[in-house]
């Protein structure tokens, strides 16, 4: 028989307990009632937990960290959560979890049984894995960003609509939903321009290394939050220009790092 793999468990744990947070919060949503912030909060940190065990194992290599497709994306949900949970803690956010759950969820098991393609080994060099670190947390916060933007677009047209469901009628006010959604959006600035600031001080040949694409849609996500925020600070942008632009962002850094790597791993195979 085959050794079972270490990291098997911990992702089959993680995947069950996310699922039991997602059936109990949608339970709660569709009766209209506020679940349980102690309980929602328990659940969602066992989860992570288990899936940060998992994960560890399937990302810790000997020639160093392998961060493959499906990893990478896994390690992206993992932070995604841990940031809602923390955020949770002072800010009404705790609508996000009913839709990041789910993704952690699928990524964690994507990880654990699809095989991956071919990928470089992130060497263990501080200065490599800040960069590393910085581009997971800013995807991250663009992620939460998004959800939040997609549910004020659903909020929006509910109360314009007169039909507001369960999961609309426990949200905050509007204005305060975008408020959070900008919140989201510096925060993911701030981390995404650290990013790419210690990309050009720590990575030697964008070129030889093949990022030279991921670089420059990185660099023109950073362009398009940069006008959306500025917008807002100087223009008053809200509503549905501020969820298009943030949109628009978020796929070209989704370009950037994801569609990078499918074509890396899986059609070019380098």
């Amino acid at each position: 028989m085959f050794p079972l793999p270490a990291s098997l468990f911990p992702t089959l744990a993680a995947a069950g307990l996310y699922a039991a947070a997602t059936v109990y919060q949608g339970l709660r949503l569709r009766q209209a009632i506020r679940p349980d912030k102690r309980l929602l909060g328990l659940l969602g940190a066992l989860a992570v937990i288990a899936h940060a065990i998992g994960l560890y194992s399937q990302l810790l290599r000997p020639t160093g960290l392998g961060l493959d497709f499906f990893n990478a994306a896994s390690l992206i949900a993992l932070s995604v959560i841990v940031l809602t949970l923390l955020a949770t803690i002072r800010i009404p956010v705790e609508n996000l979890l009913a839709l990041l759950f789910p993704l952690g969820m699928v990524t964690a098991l994507l990880a654990q049984f699809v095989p991956s393609g071919t990928v470089q080994p992130v060497l263990e060099e501080p200065g490599i894995l800040s960069h590393v670190m910085l581009s997971i947390l800013a995807y991250g916060m663009f992620t939460i960003a998004v959800f939040q933007a997609l549910l004020l677009l659903l909020q929006d047209y509910q109360l314009k609509h007169k039909h507001p469901s369960g999961l609309i009628r426990n949200f905050p006010p509007l204005q305060t939903m975008e408020s959070l959604l900008f919140g989201f959006l510096w925060a993911g600035w701030t981390l995404l321009s650290l990013s790419l600031v210690s990309g050009w001080i720590f990575v030697e040949n964008l070129f030889a290394q093949h990022l030279v694409h991921k670089t420059l849609l990185a660099c023109l996500a950073w362009v398009v939050f940069s006008v959306l925020l500025w917008g807002r600070t100087r223009l008053g942008w809200r509503g549905h220009k501020a969820i298009r632009w943030t949109l628009g962002g978020f796929c070209l850094l989704m370009l950037a790092y994801f569609g990078s790597k499918l074509v890396r791993e899986f059609i070019l195979h380098i």
